[in-house]
């Protein structure tokens, strides 16, 4: 594995890590009637009152809207070192966009960052 592989994984693993499974986390605690925020109680009931078939539509909802918007804040990131190149990602002192022939599909597929770093794998 070089170091560009080695680069983009450590950013996969911390995306799937510290922004994808939690979110997803998240809908199926409220789905269980788990959180005690006084703020989220009535969407919470709402949500544990669905009959299963529809709090799992939920879910892929959360889901694919959670992907799309990591797919497109890296479509960005590529796009903005590609043409204006004021704001940079960069890991281990490499500027991801660069180093990757196409940021916006590293989540997705067999070798992706879904597959292989999220506890949930790949969107359905």
């Amino acid at each position: 594995m070089g170091e560009a592989d080695k680069t983009l994984d450590k950013l996969g693993e911390f995306v799937m890590a510290n922004l994808r499974d939690p979110a997803i986390e998240f809908m199926e605690l409220l789905a269980q009637g788990h959180w005690k925020a006084p703020s989220l109680q009535s969407l919470q009931s709402e949500v544990v009152a669905l009959p299963d078939d529809k709090k799992a539509l939920v879910r892929r909802c959360v889901v694919q809207a959670i992907d799309a918007a990591i797919h497109d804040f890296l479509f960005k990131v590529g796009e903005v070192a590609d043409f204006e190149g004021d704001i940079q990602l960069v890991v281990d002192g490499q500027d991801v966009a660069h180093v990757s022939d196409g940021l916006a599909g590293e989540p997705y597929g067999d070798d992706g960052w879904q597959a292989r770093f999220s506890r949930y794998g790949e969107s359905t």
